[in-house]
């Protein structure tokens, strides 16, 4: 099936079956290996991206679904070689351990502060209950969001951004 999509702001015009998941044309088509295969089934947010703004579980879509959508991935969220304010406090707090589940939890967290600039510890914590991190560093997650927000007072998003 002809499908079109735009990822990271490229267009793309793929053949591919239409109940293939989103993540497996992210990665095995476009070659875009950040976003990560964790359960399966939507469970785990490892492999979280944007689809028209909205996370989504990209290993339980099927890429039928989202034909003709926007798509940003956690390589989509860094701009002119420039980490996202994201990325870079995941860097300082020393968030990643093995890493696996860090491109998703950052697009949970980038989804949040661009729809809440000045989001309360309690609003962090919410949004990213539904990320898994088999390594627990779930306090050092909510202080790298937590200092994105407290470095400016309050969140700006990009334009065009998360």
């Amino acid at each position: 099936m002809a499908l079109s999509l735009t990822v990271n702001d490229q267009h793309y015009s793929l053949d591919v079956e239409p109940d293939t998941p989103l993540l497996w044309v992210l990665r095995d088509e476009l070659g875009l290996k950040g976003t990560k295969f964790g359960c399966g089934a939507g469970l785990c947010g490892a492999c979280t991206v944007h689809v028209n703004g909205q996370p989504t579980r990209s290993c339980s879509t099927p890429v039928e679904y989202v034909d003709g959508a926007k798509i940003t991935t956690i390589e989509g969220l860094s701009k002119d070689g420039e980490l996202h304010p994201l990325q870079k406090a995941w860097v300082k707090e020393g968030v990643p351990q093995c890493g696996y589940c860090q491109s998703g939890q950052i697009m949970t967290a980038a989804h949040l502060l661009a729809n809440t600039p000045a989001p309360s510890r309690e609003d962090i914590v919410m949004a990213m209950t539904g990320n898994l991190c088999r390594c627990g560093t779930y306090s050092r997650i909510v202080a790298a969001v937590e200092s994105v927000v407290d470095g400016v007072g309050h969140y700006e998003p990009e334009q065009g951004g998360a």
